[in-house]
């Protein structure tokens, strides 16, 4: 039995099975509008988000897509589960509405940025972010829009990733658009056109780091050249062996704007940004200050891997081998969502996969 229609706000309504309860509206987005409800068979609590016209497009219909098999694929403490998928259209033809159920977190990262965080808390945020993006590195997977509205954490600081409409595959030679990627935590190689490959996601995350420690966004491009204006003013003009490998028109560009030198990070980051370091030896300013610097590399050939940052001594301390290794898990097949499908193809292929989550929810 369903519930009746419920306005959450605009023009969405949702309409879920009648186990999921006391609906309450926590946030609209690009990707669709997202409700907390009660699961009154188990006893959990659980967000439920209804996407955002899946069908208006093949653009949002493969993004709708690749997002629900990848979050069947994976299985991480910090990267989110789907738990159940719901249409209340039961034909092809009908079929127009997708409800994504997840595990119930307290809010997203931004709401936390701007709130004194204690070295604990911020080494220990940093640790989830790399375990998850090891993880999905692992499985061939690039994230690609790693920023604080993807990261729902609760108040004991325990994190997890969401959002993979936008992830990609290792390898493959789709190269990113510029503006599908939130700017401000755009990696240097993305915005000149570049190959890129995992490292954008550290990147991202020491865009994430940065802004957590100071509470204000470290490059806030108004768009993709202001961008790469802000990177080079605030973290200095990238080597002529990086410039190289640039389209000519990007390099002659770079060649003409002045040279800003690489500032010490002890000056983008006092003492004063940080907290009164406690608890481990370890966790403190200088090796924070560390951290960012080799995440924040504009040459992604010098930042710093996934698992070289694991192993930093800001994050070490959090080491559990069943979050860092986590097995991997079975590779997502890129080529299908590759192919140039028709809207009503992947109109099909949605229906499909939906039913088939529908019906071993139900088995079980």
């Amino acid at each position: 039995m369903d519930n009746h229609p419920l306005p959450i706000g605009g023009n969405t309504e949702f309409t879920v099975p009648g186990r999921f309860q006391n609906l309450i509206p926590i946030g609209i987005g690009a990707q669709g509008a997202v409700c907390a409800a009660n699961d009154v068979v188990n006893g959990t609590q659980v967000a439920i988000k209804k996407l955002s016209r899946p069908f208006q497009d093949v653009t949002n219909a493969k993004r709708a897509y690749r997002e629900i098999k990848l979050m069947r694929l994976v299985d991480h403490p910090f990267i989110i589960k789907l738990l159940f998928a719901y249409s209340p259209q039961t034909t092809l033809d009908s079929f127009r509405d997708i409800y994504l159920f997840t595990e119930r977190m307290d809010t997203n990262l931004s709401f936390v940025i701007g709130n004194p965080l204690d070295h604990e808390r911020l080494s220990f945020l940093v640790y989830q972010m790399l375990c998850g993006i090891k993880y999905l590195h692992s499985a061939g997977i690039i994230h690609r829009d790693l920023k604080p509205t993807n990261i729902v954490v609760r108040a004991d600081c325990s994190l997890k990733i969401l959002d993979f409409g936008l992830a990609r595959s290792v390898g493959t030679n789709f190269m990113m658009t510029q503006y599908v990627v939130t700017r401000y935590y755009r990696a240097p190689e993305v915005i000149l056109n570049m190959d890129y490959d995992t490292n954008v996601d550290i990147w991202a995350i020491g865009c994430i780091m940065a802004e957590l420690i100071t509470g204000q966004v470290l490059l806030p491009g108004t768009d993709h050249v202001d961008q790469w204006n802000r990177i080079i003013t605030t973290l200095g003009t990238p080597s002529m062996e990086f410039v190289s490998q640039t389209s000519e028109s990007a390099r002659r560009y770079i060649e003409n704007l002045p040279v800003h030198p690489r500032p010490s990070f002890d000056e983008l980051f006092p003492d004063a940004v940080f907290p009164t370091a406690t608890g481990s030896p370890e966790l403190n300013n200088r090796n924070a200050r560390h951290m960012l610097e080799r995440m924040l590399a504009i040459d992604p050939n010098d930042r710093i891997t996934v698992v070289e940052a694991l192993a930093h001594p800001y994050v070490r301390c959090w080491f559990q081998d069943d979050e860092v290794n986590r097995p991997i898990p079975v590779p997502y097949e890129h080529a299908l969502d590759e192919q140039d499908l028709s809207l009503e193809q992947w109109k099909e292929l949605l229906f499909k996969e939906v039913s088939e989550i529908q019906r071993l929810t139900l088995e079980n």
